[in-house]
């Protein structure tokens, strides 16, 4: 399933969503954008997830709170886990600010999202 917001893969066991727009500030285009996201877990099941922040310039509080309401549903479920990659400085300045980089794991590249993921469910 391709969004216009973000493009999905499968790389081994996870689902990994890579962003395409530099701003995740437009409430309407994050409404879908939180829509399809939830899809994934409550309908398709998807347990494991990267999301990759790398072309986002820009994030609101509506896009934080997505990644919180995700988090919280991979929470009540078994075997699963979210990790965040690609985080601008800019951006994980906002993560410190709201103390979820006290929560979520986050790593500086997909690649290493990957390794650690794949570390944590083996």
């Amino acid at each position: 399933m391709d969004s216009t917001h973000f493009t999905l893969q499968k790389i081994e066991k996870w689902s990994v969503v890579e962003f395409r727009t530099p701003s995740l500030m437009d409430s309407v285009m994050l409404t879908t954008i939180g829509e399809e996201m939830y899809r994934l877990v409550d309908e398709e099941d998807r347990r494991l997830l990267i999301l990759d922040f790398e072309k986002v310039e820009y994030l609101s509080s509506q896009a934080i709170g997505i990644v919180l309401t995700l988090y919280k549903k991979l929470g009540n479920l078994k075997g699963s886990k979210l990790v965040l990659c690609g985080v601008s400085p800019k951006l994980m300045q906002l993560i410190k600010i709201t103390r979820l980089d006290r929560v979520l794991i986050i790593k500086p590249s997909q690649h290493e999202a990957i390794k650690v993921a794949t570390h944590l469910t083996s």
